[in-house]
């Protein structure tokens, strides 16, 4: 029984599935490839990229599938600049670099890369879809990418979130539920008050608003598949499944401990980056807890800390790294990406 929905009319895929795009190195050119040509939709990861190269990554991404993917980029929102807080969490963070045999650095020159040239690099590239996390696109922004025929995706954590950007005028809505790994896509308020399951936030959503929903959290297999098209999903999106393929660009490390998870706890902490975000509980997790509500904002300690991250999973030290997975991420498997969507799809059709 296979899948057709709005989602894969729209965009002409063969299975209604998005690999989420996890920004950071994860979604490499290959990857997104691969998913592509499997006859799902690859997702590039933008949001860290700088424009040029964001856009010499979509350019060998078309080289290596002539297959719709998307390209996520991360809405920008306003942050302070706090230095007793940079002060206070490096006290911390210098523990770290001393273990780890690192100095501090230099203040960073910039804290975000600067989101109209990412954006301009997306538009001018004509990619399929456009996916946006944090925040609200602009509705001229979504004419533009409209106008030239790209599909526009926001992503929401509640229904209000989900009614604000389908009055915007985007074409379909990413649901996160609670479940998800990485960062929480929460905009409207605080990533406490939006931590809503899957599998509830889904049929709200649908019954909300009149657009396409893809359903985002927990999702590793064809049973959470069918799971999610029985609440009114189009389509799923799934990133702790995809970190741990072949052409995942995932430290070894942070795909060793997925694979070995079993019953390790994840946390949703602001330790690593200064936004909530759901990952496998490690030292680096509990050591910086203490003074979680004190930490510079997002993305000011994402900027601190990329040195210790940097260097951890080079020394295959996954006690001080960013280790993002979703709470069903023991289900993960070593397989290539095409053999991925394969399998999903055959336990999916298994289930009816």
């Amino acid at each position: 029984m296979s899948w057709q929905s709005e989602l894969t009319t729209r965009l002409g895929i063969d299975h209604p599935i998005i690999q989420a795009p996890m920004a950071g190195g994860t979604t490499t050119p290959a990857l997104v490839a691969a998913v592509s040509n499997a006859g799902a939709l690859g997702a590039i990861g933008g949001g860290y990229m700088a424009a040029d190269d964001l856009a010499a990554t979509i350019a060998e991404t078309q080289t290596a599938t002539d297959r719709p993917f998307a390209v996520n980029l991360f809405i920008p929102q306003p942050f302070q600049i706090d230095n007793t807080r940079i002060e206070q969490a490096n006290a911390r963070l210098n523990m770290f670099r001393s273990e780890l045999g690192i100095e501090r650095p230099a203040a960073p020159r910039r804290y975000a890369q600067p989101f109209a040239d990412q954006f301009d690099a997306v538009l001018e590239a004509g990619v399929a879809v456009f996916s946006s996390t944090f925040g609200q696109l602009e509705r001229t922004r979504i004419q533009a990418l409209q106008q030239r025929g790209i599909c526009v995706m926001g992503t929401a954590t509640t229904v209000a979130e989900a009614q604000a950007l389908a009055e915007d005028g985007v074409d379909m809505i990413v649901a996160q539920g609670s479940d998800a790994g990485g960062h929480r896509g929460s905009f409207l308020a605080s990533a406490e008050q939006s931590m809503i399951g899957t599998l509830s936030l889904v049929p709200q959503i649908v019954d909300r608003v009149d657009v396409p929903v893809i359903a985002s959290g927990g999702v590793m297999d064809g049973r959470g598949m069918a799971a999610c098209r029985m609440l009114g999903a189009a389509g799923v999106q799934m990133g702790s499944s995809f970190l741990t393929c072949a052409e995942s660009g995932a430290k070894p490390a942070h795909k060793q401990a997925l694979l070995e998870s079993a019953d390790r706890p994840t946390s949703v902490t602001r330790a690593f980056s200064g936004k909530a975000a759901r990952g496998l509980t490690n030292r680096f997790i509990q050591h910086m807890a203490p003074i979680e509500s004190a930490l510079p904002d997002y993305p000011v300690l994402n900027a601190w800390t990329k040195d210790i991250r940097a260097a951890a999973g080079q020394a295959d030290r996954d006690e001080f790294m960013s280790l993002w997975a979703g709470q069903a991420a023991s289900l993960a498997r070593t397989m290539s990406a095409g053999e991925l969507v394969d399998t999903l799809m055959r336990e999916y059709d298994a289930c009816f």
